[in-house]
Formats: structure tokens, C-alpha cells, sequence
């Protein structure tokens, strides 16, 4: 492939040793008979991974005994011929699709960030208006900061494909987008033909991720929201995604899997958040069930969506009160940090990767834990209250 695959990222856990501070008191009345003795210690020794009897006889008096904690850390492991410790995100040898990167600073990017790290080969699609701008600035250096990935390479994106996940094919493109000077100069965006491009251009992929949202009245409350206007949000929100899925995944390979992002408000009301946006979302949240069914019997693909909370990226500024909604989830969330795009990236690494193998048709929530609340802490309401805070 053209990427110089990036290290996987691995999780080892250091087994307890005897020493630390929990208390372990053993009776001095204890006796053993003598013929079970041999068997005794041959189970323990076992049991306990201890290998010399006369230390540990020594060693077994009234007082106390400490064992270690577990530890998890992460590893960065760049010898292949290496056993790998742990449990590793390793996705080595796979191709994965993101669609909906337009900049550096989104779910999509982070996404394609974590893939990458753990091995996978990135390509994406890019909405066709912003295509020369996305691709200009990767030329240009403006992303190479973005792109580091945690062992000190940089993020290789093989290629970016022109798309359009509003039009399945050339035949549903109206004559005013054909001619609209924003498409000028780019062919094949459609999702049809994004597909057939992939497939020339690569053969298959094992990995597709949907990272597309747009409401062109989703300023606008739902009682004030027009049909045409409702309808493009579902178009482009959560149909795009069922149109995605059918047409790649003829060229998936088994066990592939396939990431979505979702939001809270298609469960419960964010006011603001309008134009049958929140509508699109619940219909991709239903979609994701019943597309994990129809895609694991036919092409053992799984299918899931991330409910990710609140980010700063350009295109959550353009509803006007992420700023609002960063603060709220501070201020309520039962883990009180703001939310940064790469753990929502690792979440999708996971997901993508083996070690989630029998998880499909599922909501991951990774939001700090706000989904959860059925109020807000904040509130006056509750200033009595002896609620814990972060200091």
C-alpha cells in the first residue's frame, strides 16, 4: 500500500506481585496434614505463580501483606517481528474509507488520526466544494501539525476522492448542481461512482466510516422548519449512510466494519438544534440496528454509531451555541473535562478493530458521560445540594 503503516497501539496489563497495601492476615492455628501438604503447595504455587516454598513458608505470619495494583499503559510497538504484549488495536494490512474530512479539526480527521496510528491505510471523501481548498492545504504543510501521529510519523492520506453523498448516481444530480462552478472541474463524486473508483483504484476496503451531517435549516425550530428543508437534513444526515453502506459494501471484506457519528439530541431535546436534525440523527441511530442485522447476515459487516458529545470543529460553530453546550457539559457531565476529538477517534479505533469482534448494532456514547444525566446540576434548583465538584 502507499502508506507506511503506523504502529498499532497495544494495552498490557503487569500481573500483581506480592507487596503493596492491602492486608492479608493468615491464622496461626492453620495446620496442614501431612499428606496433603505436596498437593497444597503444588496448587498454590499454581495459583499464585510462586515458584520457591521455603521464602513464602518463611514469610506467612500474623501481619500484613501488599500486592501491587494493576497497571494499563499503552505501548507504541514498532518491531513487526515482535510478539505483541497486551491487547492490540492492530489494524495492519486494513483500508479504511472516511467520509466527511473537509479539514483538520473534526470528528472525521481525528478518526482517520486513530486508524491510522493503529496501522490502517487512510483514504477519504471530501465534499466537492471544499475539495481544492482540503486538498491545497495538505500540499501546502498547513495539516502537518495535525497529522502527527504518537510515534513522531506523519498521517498519510493515500487519496481523496471528490464526493457527494446527497446523489447516488450522475442520473439524480440536478442541472443547477451540474453547473454550479463550486463542482466545476471535478467528475465521479457521486456515491456510485466514488465506489466504482475505489474499487478500480484499491480492489475492496475493510473499513467505512460516515462522518457526514449537514441541515440547511437547522437554525430554524421544528415547528418553523420547512418539508424541503427536513427532508435535506435526513437526506444528507442519515440516508447518506444507508447509500454509503449499499453500495460499498460490495467490495467490504468480511469482518469489516462500518462507524457512524450520532448526537444526543436524537434522544432527548436540545433546543437550537432544528430544521429536523435531531429527527435525522434518531433515523440513523434505527438505521444502524437494522443495517447491522441486514449487513452481519449478508456480508458479516458490523455496524455502529459513536454518540459524541460537543466539539469546537467549523462545522458545529455554524449551529451558533457549541460554546453553550461545551459549558453545559462541563458543568454536568459526571466527567467535568471538555471533550477532545481524539478520544472520540480512539473509540472508532476500537470499534474498527478485532477486539470489538461481536459488538454491531450498537450506540457507544463517548461524551464524557452526559447522556446519562437526567438533569442539569447547575441549575438553581440544586444550589442546596451537596453535589460533588471537579476543583
Amino acid at each position: 500500500m502507499g502508506t507506511a503503516a503506523a504502529p498499532g497501539t497495544y494495552i498490557a496489563t503487569i500481573k500483581p506481585c506480592i507487596s503493596s497495601s492491602h492486608k492479608m492476615h493468615v491464622s496461626s492455628t492453620v495446620n496442614i496434614s501431612t499428606e496433603h501438604k505436596e498437593a497444597f503447595w503444588r496448587r498454590l504455587a499454581s495459583s499464585s505463580h510462586i515458584s520457591l516454598r521455603q521464602p513464602f513458608l518463611r514469610r506467612i505470619t500474623p501481619g500484613p501483606l501488599k500486592f501491587e495494583k494493576f497497571v494499563t499503559r499503552a505501548i507504541s510497538e514498532t518491531n513487526d517481528n515482535k510478539p505483541l504484549p497486551g491487547l492490540p488495536i492492530d489494524l495492519r494490512g486494513k483500508r479504511a474509507f472516511i467520509a466527511g474530512v473537509a479539514d483538520d479539526n473534526g470528528y472525521g480527521w481525528a478518526i482517520a488520526k486513530s486508524l491510522a496510528a493503529a496501522g490502517a491505510e487512510i483514504i477519504v471523501g471530501t465534499w466537492v466544494p471544499a475539495l481544492n481548498i482540503f486538498e491545497s492545504s495538505l500540499r501546502r504543510g498547513k495539516f502537518d501539525e495535525s497529522r502527527v501521529l504518537p510515534d513522531g510519523s506523519l498521517m498519510e492520506i493515500t487519496k481523496v476522492y471528490p464526493m457527494d453523498a446527497v446523489f447516488d448516481c450522475p442520473e439524480d444530480v440536478p442541472e443547477d448542481v451540474k453547473t454550479n462552478k463550486r463542482y466545476a472541474g471535478s467528475s465521479n463524486w457521486t456515491v456510485q461512482e466514488v465506489v466504482e473508483c475505489v474499487k478500480k483504484d484499491f480492489g475492496s476496503i475493510d473499513i467505512l466510516v460516515h462522518s457526514l451531517a449537514n441541515g440547511p435549516e437547522v437554525s430554524k425550530p421544528l415547528l418553523e422548519t420547512s418539508r424541503n428543508g427536513y427532508l435535506a437534513a435526513l437526506s444528507a444526515s442519515s440516508y447518506s449512510f444507508v447509500s454509503l453502506l449499499k453500495n460499498f459494501l460490495p467490495i467490504m471484506n468480511p469482518g469489516g466494519a462500518s462507524i457512524s457519528l450520532t448526537y444526543i439530541a436524537s434522544e432527548r431535546i436540545i433546543p437550537g438544534y432544528g430544521g429536523g436534525m435531531s429527527s435525522a440523527k434518531a433515523a440513523l441511530e434505527s438505521d444502524t440496528r437494522v443495517l447491522a442485522f441486514e449487513a452481519g447476515r449478508k456480508h458479516k459487516v458490523r455496524v455502529n454509531t459513536i454518540s459524541a458529545g460537543p466539539l469546537r470543529s467549523r462545522a458545529a460553530k455554524a449551529i451558533g451555541f457549541i460554546d453553550m453546550m461545551i459549558d453545559y457539559s462541563l458543568a454536568n457531565a459526571p466527567l467535568q473535562k471538555e471533550l477532545s476529538a481524539e478520544e472520540v477517534g480512539n473509540a472508532a479505533a476500537f470499534l474498527a478493530s478485532p477486539m470489538s469482534s461481536a459488538i454491531t448494532g450498537a450506540v457507544v456514547y463517548v461524551d464524557n458521560g452526559l447522556n446519562a444525566m437526567a438533569v442539569g446540576v447547575d441549575s438553581p434548583v440544586f444550589a442546596d445540594l451537596d453535589i460533588p465538584k471537579d476543583n
